[in-house]
């Protein structure tokens, strides 16, 4: 059993340490071969490398026959053994060169490490030139001096290449295509059972194998459009399954890449729409399924069944978000200046405290040098008497500074105190006086709301009321919008009548003014829808005089106008509309023809044909233009000119 023999195959020799058991197996491409083995140095020592058996893992090794191994003659050797055989090869250094490459995945599996972790896109040879440095010194010495290696193996079993599951990068073509069915059946199944997760799986396993036979096919042929084909329902099922596990995200970027390709997928469109309402992208959520109606408009109902659960939803978010973060910034302002209000309180209570104790100390010196110049006097001469005298005044003196200092420190706290208290007073009297008694108590209740609010408190409400009338003018609530919209004006006048002045704060004066025109124009709709179209017209007039091209004011009022059959006012805003933005053409088109039929409608409430609506617009004359040419053309002095009194159509000859 120890006798050499020289295998087919040059640079090889084998010597059987061991038989093995039974005939020669067949190993057809795919065949699964499970084995341990042993790698030694072709020394003296016979220096043990690798052991199969003293790894961590103590798992056998498996390759598969005909997937190009790295070490190709691996296959070789173990294609030549039998069942239970233990044989030794030695190999040249021809084929042991990637052997260090080999060690090193392997030594990283044994370690529970992805063998490709850390490295570049680059074959292996190029990691390890980049490297320089396979990790271990034993494989590195290999690097560097190639060597024949010995190699002891063991063949534990052969198994059928339809024994086992295979994995993608072990099929071909066919094996691949024949699988995908089967995976998309197994996925529908599971749907059925309500396993979302394991059918996600199935589907993304097919998808899988399409995508790996599409990358081997030339894009356009025919092969290539019939596989992406069936690989656009795999992952609409995926994206199902996503929306009922929550994975929104998910289905957005999947749905996203179908969309791309093909643009009229009606599915991909509904999915999508779906994903964007359930995390509240609304303009998205809205335009998907407004495309969905286009593409299919037999799914216009569905369409619009969506469209007024998301605007439900959307309602139920916005009122919970409300009572969540209602007052929740003033509430945290207010209990700031709380707490800044008690600090300044500790500050002057602590700077009093100083104050006292600086007066208590320079009395007791005082007393002291009273005492020290007394004994002096009796001891001393006259003339140390007068020097004694000079200084204990400058003594005084100098003392007499600190107290003083001290005392006005004292003054000033308490002066500053009952100005700041006065000036509350002055502003609080000055409210009460600007506040006639005549006020409605909605304006006085609004009113009170923002007194204790500083300007950009009062500012960030306003932008609340606006933000809720314009939620419920969406909501076709006109009269609950027109509230809030009032409400709002009402502080911003009481803002820039009580505490912004025109001159000093200009930049103020006009950021509120541009707060004021959109909350007007709102209004002003809302008023519209109302029919209150008098206070329509007055709004937008007073709102003209600021801003003399606002079109959207001037078209407001022509509306208003025309609604209240002032025909002249009206031409003339729907003219000035068209001036100012040409592309309101055909809408001014089509509210000139409503002008005129709710002049007809008029005249036809108040019983008069079409003369007699002519002569009360125009008079007999005609026109205006026509009267005053034939004043200019017709002497007065002329005895025979009677005035007609056939209507000015008649009057033209025939």
């Amino acid at each position: 059993m120890e006798e050499t023999y020289l295998l087919n195959y040059p640079g090889v020799k084998k010597k059987i340490l061991a038989g093995g058991n039974g005939p020669m197996p067949h190993f057809p491409p795919g065949t699964k071969l499970v084995f341990h083995f042993q790698t030694l140095l072709d020394n003296f020592e016979r220096t043990v490398i690798d052991d199969s058996r003293k790894a961590k893992a103590k798992v056998p090794m498996e390759i598969f026959v005909g997937k190009m191994f790295k070490m190709e003659v691996w296959e070789t050797l173990l294609t030549s053994m039998r069942i239970g055989e233990v044989a030794e090869f030695w190999c040249d250094a021809v084929h042991t060169g990637l052997y260090p490459i080999v060690s090193k995945g392997m030594r990283l599996i044994a370690q529970g490490k992805d063998p490709l972790e850390g490295q570049r896109h680059t074959c292996g040879m190029g990691n390890m030139f980049h490297y320089n440095t396979t990790g271990w010194p034993e494989l590195d010495e290999l690097m560097r001096t190639p060597q024949a290696l010995i190699f002891i193996m063991e063949l534990i079993q052969v198994g059928d290449p339809f024994s086992y599951k295979r994995e993608s990068w072990i099929m071909d073509k066919d094996e691949k295509m024949k699988e995908v069915p089967s995976l998309h059946l197994q996925g529908n199944a599971l749907v059925r059972q309500g396993h979302f997760r394991e059918a996600a799986k199935k589907y993304q396993e097919a998808v899988v194998l399409l995508r790996i036979v599409l990358s081997k096919e030339m894009p356009g042929d025919e092969d290539y459009i019939a596989v992406d084909r069936l690989i656009t329902p795999l992952v609409l099922n995926y994206c199902q399954c996503m929306l009922e596990l929550e994975e929104y995200y998910e289905v957005l970027e999947h749905t996203s890449d179908l969309i791309h390709k093909h643009k009229d997928c009606v599915k991909a469109y509904y999915k999508r729409a779906k994903a964007h309402a359930a995390v509240w992208n609304e303009k998205e959520a809205k335009r998907d399924f407004n495309m969905v109606a286009n593409l299919d408009i037999t799914l216009a109902p569905l369409v619009h069944k969506e469209l007024r659960f998301l605007a439900d939803r959307l309602k139920e978010k916005y009122w919970e978000e409300k009572e969540k973060y209602w007052n929740c910034l003033e509430q945290e302002e207010i209990e700031g200046k709380k707490e800044e209000d008690e600090e300044k309180e500790d500050e002057e209570g602590k700077k009093e405290k100083d104050g006292e104790s600086t007066v208590t100390k320079v009395k007791d010196k005082e007393k002291s040098k009273d005492n020290s110049a007394s004994s002096k006097e009796e001891v001393k001469d006259v003339k140390d008497d007068k020097q004694n005298e000079t200084g204990w005044k400058k003594a005084i003196e100098k003392d007499g500074t600190t107290i003083t200092a001290t005392v006005k420190d004292k003054a000033k706290v308490k002066d500053r105190t009952a100005n700041q208290a006065t000036m509350k007073d002055e502003t609080a009297n000055k409210r009460t006086e600007s506040t006639p008694e005549t006020q409605p108590e909605t304006n006085q209740s609004a009113l009170s709301v923002i007194e204790g609010m500083d300007w950009q408190q009062k500012l960030r409400h306003i932008m609340f009321l606006e933000k809720e009338g314009n939620f419920l003018l969406t909501e076709q609530k006109y009269s609950e919008a027109t509230t809030k919209f009032k409400e709002a004006l009402e502080y911003v006048d009481f803002i820039q009548n009580k505490e912004v002045c025109y001159k000093d704060r200009r930049e103020d004066w006009d950021s509120l003014e541009k707060v004021r025109v959109p909350i007007t124009l709102n209004l002003s709709q809302c008023l519209l829808e109302l029919r209150d179209y008098q206070e329509v017209v007055a709004l937008n007039t007073k709102l003209l005089k600021k801003h003399r091209d606002n079109f959207k004011a001037v078209y407001q009022r022509a509306r208003a106008h025309s609604a209240l059959c002032n025909e002249e006012e009206a031409r003339n805003d729907f003219q000035k509309v068209e001036r100012l933005e040409p592309r309101f053409k055909p809408i001014v088109n089509q509210e000139m023809k409503r002008l005129g039929e709710n002049l007809r409608n008029k005249h036809i409430i108040d019983k008069k044909n079409y003369w007699e609506a002519t002569e009360e617009k125009w008079g007999l004359e005609g026109t205006k233009a026509k009267a005053k040419a034939r004043k200019i053309s017709t002497p007065s002095e002329s005895p025979f000119h009677l005035p007609s009194i056939l209507p000015p159509r008649l009057q033209n000859p025939i």
